[in-house]
């Protein structure tokens, strides 16, 4: 059963990123889909019952437009302090606590975090990143904890715990 919903779930990825519905595209997805999966389907996640729920997806939907948001919010800053002449930056590598369990959700949010323009997650040992941030506005780990975790924490949660 998992091998199908993998098989399922690459032939839609295939579709999203080709956006072509001819039949030669579809044969093509499909066997590709299935090769895949035969080949490399021991090494997907292996907790498949949790994509049956539909609260998920709407989870997964709500977390695209938060990320988005981020990612929007977090581009104009790091222009900001591109274009200003004294470069108001202070860069710094902070240490993250998460509440995540799961290895997908940790890694969920350290490329996330990554993605998001000022930050990048350097290393991940257990329930720890350690984050550079070009802008560390305070040595208080609760307060730059919120700001770099917070805003992805509680919808990947919800996504895949």
């Amino acid at each position: 059963m998992k091998y199908l919903v993998y098989t399922l779930i690459a032939f839609g990825f295939w579709l999203l990123f080709t956006f072509n519905l001819s039949i030669q595209n579809i044969i093509v997805g499909l066997v590709i889909s299935i090769l895949t999966v035969v080949f490399l389907g021991s090494y997907f996640v292996a907790d498949v019952g949790k994509l049956g729920q539909p609260l998920r997806y709407y989870w997964f939907i709500v977390y695209v437009f938060i990320f988005a948001w981020e990612c929007l919010k977090a581009n104009l800053d790091v222009a900001y302090r591109i274009l200003q002449v004294n470069m108001p930056i202070e860069p710094g590598i902070v240490k993250v606590k998460t509440v995540l369990k799961t290895d997908v959700a940790r890694a969920t949010l350290a490329n996330s975090i990554t993605m998001t323009p000022g930050t990048i997650t350097i290393d991940m040992k257990d329930d720890t990143l350690f984050v550079h941030w070009i802008y560390v506005p305070s040595g208080n780990p609760t307060e730059y904890t919120h700001q770099v975790v917070g805003r992805f924490e509680k919808y990947i949660k919800k996504i895949f715990e």
